[in-house]
C-alpha cells in the first residue's frame, strides 16, 4: 500500500504540537512529513520520531506533492489554504470552524461516522470539541431513538488556546496576591470565576459555541429536526479538560424505559468509552482523570426526574485530545486505512 506525503499546519501551536505527537503514538504510517506555520513561528526547530525537523513558512507551494494535510491554524488560515491543497490533488483535515457546516464537506468523529470519509471532496473537518466528546456518548445510545437532548458544558480555557491558558495562570497569581488583573482573552476575569459565555452571542440568545454543539450534533448523527438539542456553555478556571452534564430522552424501542443499568452496560463496551459509576464510593470522572489521555470517561448515570423515559450523565474527556489532536489523527488513520486520501 503506498503511503502518503502528510504536512501539518499548525504545527507549532499548542494543538499542532499534540497532534505530532499523536501521530507517532498511533503509528500513522507516511512517505514525507513537514511541518508548517506562520511566519512567525517558521524556522523552529521541532524533534520528531529521532528527527529533528524545521518548521516552514506556509505558502500555497508548500502544498506541492502533499497528499494529507493535518490543519490546526485557525479558520482563516484554513480557508486561505484549503483550496490551494484540494487544487493540487492533495485533502485537508481541518481543526477549525471553516468548513464544518457546509453541506458538502464531511463533519467526522472517528469510530461515529467514518462511512462519511468515502464522500469527501477534498476537505474532512474535524468537530468542535465539545461536541467531538460528546458524539462518542451519543452514538451506541442512537439505537434507543432521540426525542431531546439538553446539554451543559464546563469548559476549560486551553480551548481558547495558548493566551487564554497564560491569562488564567498570571489572573490567578495576580488574586492571590491582591493585585489588580486586566483580562484580555475573556469578557469577565477567569480566575475564580464561572463565564456563561463562549463566543459571541446569536440573535436567538445563545453563544455561537452553544449553536455549533447543536447544529453538528444534528449533522454528525445524521439526526432529524424532530429531535429537540440545546446547550449551554460555559468557560471554567481549569487549564485542560471539558466536562459536560448531559440529559437525554428516548423515544425507546416499543416504548421500553431506557435504564441507567443498560446504558451503563453499553457505554462500558463502545469504542473510545470508559465508565467511572460508583458515586457511593466517590467514583465519578473528573477533568484531572482526563488528561493526556484518550477516552471519554462517564460517570454519574442515573435515570432523569425531567423526562419520563430519560437517562442523566456526566461525561470529562481531555480537549486537546479527543476534541482536537486525537479525533484528526484518528480521522487521518482512518482515510489511510479506508483507502479514501488525497485525491489522486
Amino acid at each position: 500500500m503506498n503511503k502518503p506525503n502528510i504536512a501539518i499546519l499548525g504545527a507549532t501551536g499548542v494543538v499542532g504540537r499534540e497532534i505530532t505527537q499523536i501521530v507517532d503514538e498511533l503509528k500513522i504510517e507516511f512517505n514525507t512529513i513537514k511541518f508548517l506555520s506562520s511566519p512567525k513561528s517558521a524556522g523552529t526547530k521541532l524533534e520528531f520520531q529521532g528527527k529533528e525537523y524545521t518548521v516552514e513558512e506556509t505558502t500555497p507551494d508548500s502544498f506541492n506533492g502533499v497528499d494529507i494535510v493535518l490543519a490546526s491554524a485557525g479558520s482563516s488560515t484554513s480557508q486561505k489554504y484549503a483550496p490551494e491543497i484540494v487544487k493540487r490533488g492533495g485533502m485537508i483535515i481541518d481543526n477549525s470552524s471553516a468548513f464544518r457546516m457546509e453541506k458538502d464537506v464531511p463533519l467526522v468523529i472517528a469510530g461515529v461516522n467514518d462511512e462519511d470519509l468515502k464522500w469527501h471532496k477534498g476537505i474532512v473537518a474535524n468537530p468542535n470539541c465539545s461536541t467531538s466528546q460528546l458524539m462518542l456518548v451519543l452514538k451506541p445510545l442512537k439505537k434507543f431513538g432521540f426525542k431531546r437532548i439538553v446539554v451543559s458544558t464546563y469548559q476549560s480555557v486551553s480551548g481558547a488556546g495558548l493566551a487564554a491558558i497564560n491569562e488564567l495562570r498570571a489572573d490567578t497569581e495576580a488574586n492571590l496576591k491582591g493585585e489588580k488583573f486586566e483580562n484580555q482573552c475573556f469578557k469577565k476575569p477567569i480566575s475564580f470565576n464561572v463565564i456563561p459565555q463562549i463566543d459571541v452571542f446569536c440573535e436567538n440568545g445563545y453563544t455561537k459555541e452553544e449553536m455549533k454543539v447543536t447544529n453538528e450534533t444534528r449533522k454528525i448523527l445524521h439526526l432529524s429536526d424532530d429531535v429537540k438539542i440545546a446547550c449551554t456553555a460555559v468557560r471554567v478556571p481549569v487549564f485542560r479538560g471539558h466536562s459536560e452534564a448531559v440529559d437525554i430522552e428516548f423515544l425507546g424501542v416499543n416504548g421500553a424505559k431506557v435504564t441507567p443499568e443498560e446504558v451503563r452496560s453499553i457505554l462500558a463496551e463502545s469504542f473510545g468509552i470508559r465508565v467511572i459509576d460508583n458515586p457511593d464510593n466517590f467514583e465519578y470522572p473528573t477533568t484531572r482523570d482526563a488528561e493526556h489521555v484518550d477516552p471519554v470517561f462517564v460517570g454519574r448515570i442515573r435515570k432523569s426526574l425531567a423526562f419520563d423515559n430519560g437517562i442523566a450523565l456526566w461525561c470529562v474527556a481531555d480537549n486537546l485530545r479527543i476534541g482536537a489532536a486525537l479525533n484528526t489523527v484518528r480521522i487521518c488513520k482512518s482515510v489511510i486505512d479506508m483507502g479514501v486520501w488525497g485525491q489522486r
